[in-house]
């Protein structure tokens, strides 16, 4: 088989992106499953004095964005069969480089990171606050930022011909 070409990105199939998508539902959640696993085995077995309530509404918090970010996974790329039981569609890319998959992988990935050091240190648990700093970093950067910054259109002849057209109008009938 020929190299695809240098400046095109090769295309992939229906099947080869349900087979991805599938194999990487199934990796972050592994990794939510085992990080919680260790997480809760050694905080019963060395930490279970040191339990308090916000120790477990902050894991309820990290239980919430494990569930949420894998149901978001799983929903997005969640394939479409016609009547006769082939696939339409495989879903969203989850593996797609920019796309939402990668933001729902890197809250995963926070979040086990966060769950994983907050064995030695409470302190730790400060680090779920760059969630919704990175929110708003994306936000800002895709949506706020250009709509604010952006420059005012620039008058064309066309424009400049109606706003004479106007001010003629306005000389003839003031009102």
């Amino acid at each position: 088989m020929a190299p695809p070409p240098k400046g095109k990105a090769p295309t992939r199939g229906a099947k080869q992106i349900f087979t991805e998508n599938r194999a990487t539902v199934n990796f972050y959640r592994n990794i939510s499953l085992v990080t919680s696993l260790i997480y809760h085995s050694t905080t019963l077995a060395l930490h279970f004095r040191d339990i308090t309530s916000g120790t477990i509404l902050l894991n309820l918090i990290v239980s919430i964005l494990y569930i949420g970010s894998h149901q978001v996974m799983y929903f997005l790329s969640y394939p479409q069969y016609a009547e006769n039981g082939q696939m339409i569609d495989p879903g969203l890319d989850l593996n797609m480089e920019g796309g939402i998959g990668e933001h729902i992988k890197d809250i995963v990935i926070l979040t086990a990171i966060t769950h994983l050091l907050t064995l030695f240190s409470d302190y730790f648990w400060l680090l779920l606050l760059l969630l919704p700093a990175r929110i708003f970093w994306l936000v800002w950067v895709n949506f706020l930022g250009p709509w604010f910054f952006e420059k005012a259109p620039e008058d064309t002849e066309q424009d400049e011909k109606k706003r004479k057209k106007m001010e003629r109008k306005m000389k003839r009938f003031p009102q």
